[in-house]
Parts: C-alpha cells; sequence; structure tokens
C-alpha cells in the first residue's frame, strides 16, 4: 500500500520528480546569467573606483579637481555598481532590482550629461539587449514550474 501505484518508492523517485529536474533548467540559466552579469558589473565598479583613485592609464586630472557633477556620479556608479553585482551573485531579487536601477540610470545620464558619461551606440545596445535577456529568463524561470 505504502509503494504507491507504479513503485515509485522502490526506485528512489517520487511522483513528478523527474519533471521537477527538467523544469529547473530556466531557474539554472538564470543563475548562471545573474552571476556572469555580477562578474562583468563588479569589473564596471571597480573601474569607476580606479578612476576616484587615479589609476586610469589616461592622463586625466585628479579626481577632487574636476567638476563636483562628474564625482557625484562617479560616486555613485562606484558604489551601486558593487552593490548591485552583490545581489546579483547572491541571485537575490533586490541584486536584480539595483542592476536594473544602475543600468537605467547609466543610460540616462549618458543622454543628459554625454561628457561626464560617455556611452557609444553599441553600448546603449548591450544594456538593452542584457534587460531584455534579464527579463525574459526570469519570466521563463517562473513560469516553468506551473
Amino acid at each position: 500500500m505504502g509503494l504507491g501505484g507504479d513503485g515509485e518508492a522502490l526506485r528512489g523517485e517520487q511522483a513528478g520528480q523527474a519533471g521537477k529536474k527538467a523544469s529547473a533548467r530556466w531557474r539554472l540559466v538564470l543563475v548562471w546569467f545573474l552571476r556572469l552579469l555580477s562578474v562583468f558589473w563588479l569589473a564596471k565598479g571597480l573601474m569607476a573606483w580606479m578612476v576616484i583613485f587615479g589609476v586610469a592609464a589616461d592622463a586625466q586630472p585628479p579626481f577632487e579637481n574636476r567638476l563636483l557633477s562628474f564625482q557625484a556620479i562617479i560616486v555613485y556608479f562606484a558604489v551601486i555598481d558593487l552593490v548591485a553585482a552583490v545581489g546579483l551573485w547572491l541571485t537575490s531579487t533586490w541584486g536584480g532590482v539595483l542592476w536594473l536601477l544602475a543600468t537605467l540610470s547609466h543610460l540616462l545620464l549618458s543622454f543628459f550629461f554625454p561628457r561626464f558619461v560617455p556611452l557609444t551606440t553599441w553600448m546603449v545596445g548591450i544594456y538593452v539587449a542584457l534587460m531584455a535577456v534579464y527579463f525574459l529568463v526570469t519570466w521563463a524561470a517562473e513560469n516553468e514550474a506551473e
């Protein structure tokens, strides 16, 4: 009586467990996408800190001698990019939200302040494509269990 109709207890599988393994594919894709994105955003945040500390290779004036608006933008990205990278690595919801905030603010600031936040058209395309992939993979991962 306790073995079930077709002996799942003997094989060590519960009913529907094989379906769960196949359905976990999108969740695994989401985790790997977030971890890879985290590595890139960590590098982006560290590059902002390189500007602050003056480690950049180009011959620019020291960070403290630049305009206050430039300093505020760089410090903003130095903080939010690293915090978003940690959240993405942990695959938490707040990490995705912070990453979207950082990405959208980068796009908006490059539109309003192109002198301080230069962004090429192909980088805009990459940011928009990454956001689209993020939404699609998140949607697929959340709907695979249904």
